[in-house]
């Protein structure tokens, strides 16, 4: 069993987190991934001199970051990494949750990037280590969260899993500031990897993923939670079956709790994925 929020709490600040002058031009953004370069590189023992545009500077910052680990960084470039993160937030586009028509019990369907919802948390498929992706430029949701919101999340979170000192089971779910995010909060949640076939304590424990993030958001106050599409990816659960335990287990956990107005957001990425649970949430 992981820890509980009381548990961890005091290890990480989850006051709300200020949000930083934005950058002006594309100048003062290629300054800043010079700077946050220079202390990446010699992190890792290097220097090197680069002539390339900002896109391939950006793009060496998000791979460098993905490899390190839970490494201190200085006051000064973490402000300097928030400045830069969220001026690129501001530019990707905030999208707000209270526009998002809701169909019944307060359910609302999104198809787009998670990163770009206000909700109060959004909800990170991430692995048993909980540090995320260390694969440089990933695509998954665990790579793409983490990279927006800064080194501070895997900082947050390597705090919580040392003190835990197991990894994290599927079906739990720890929460931590979104940093340079839209969203207040991430709640993450590992979700079961499949193989050849779904066994019922796999359901079973994607159907713990749900509850365990609703439980936490409702001890923590929120009103607003995004759903990705847990285990659908590189965890191989099969999309149809992943879309109606994600909706049952919601609508499950909202029987239960109707003193809680939670909205939730089931975001998807794909066309596919959006079909389907536009055909599940009808008999809601």
């Amino acid at each position: 069993m992981g820890l509980s929020l009381e548990e961890y709490r005091d290890l990480i600040d989850l006051s709300p987190f200020p949000r930083p002058e934005p950058f002006r031009n594309e100048a003062e953004k290629t300054d800043a991934c010079d700077v946050l370069l220079k202390f990446l590189l010699r992190e890792r023992g290097t220097i090197a001199a680069f002539s390339a545009g900002y896109e391939k500077k950006r793009a060496l910052v998000r791979d460098y970051m993905n490899e390190r680990f839970t490494l201190p960084v200085p006051p000064d470039l973490l402000e300097l990494q928030d400045r830069l993160f969220w001026t690129e937030t501001l530019e990707r586009g905030i999208v707000d949750v209270a526009s998002l028509p809701g169909k019944k019990n307060n359910i609302a369907l999104w198809e787009g990037d998670i990163t770009r919802l206000n909700a109060d948390a959004i909800v990170n498929a991430a692995n048993s280590r909980l540090l995320g992706c260390f694969i440089p430029g990933h695509n998954c949701i665990d790579n793409v969260i983490h990279s927006f919101a800064g080194m501070q999340l895997r900082r947050d979170c390597g705090r919580i899993m040392a003190q835990q000192g197991v990894p994290e089971e599927a079906g739990e779910a720890k929460i931590t500031r979104a940093y340079n995010l839209p969203s207040r909060y991430v709640l993450h949640t590992v979700g079961p990897m499949i193989g050849r076939e779904v066994s019922e304590e796999q359901r079973g424990a994607l159907h713990s993923c749900y509850i365990s993030c609703l439980d936490l958001a409702a001890e923590m106050g929120l009103c607003s939670v995004a759903f990705c599409c847990i285990s659908t990816g590189v965890f191989n659960f099969p999309h149809a079956q992943a879309a109606e335990i994600a909706v049952g287990a919601v609508m499950t956990w909202k029987v239960h709790h109707p003193e809680k107005e939670i909205k939730v957001i089931f975001n998807t990425f794909l066309p596919e994925d959006t079909k389907l649970y536009e055909n599940v949430l009808k008999y809601i």
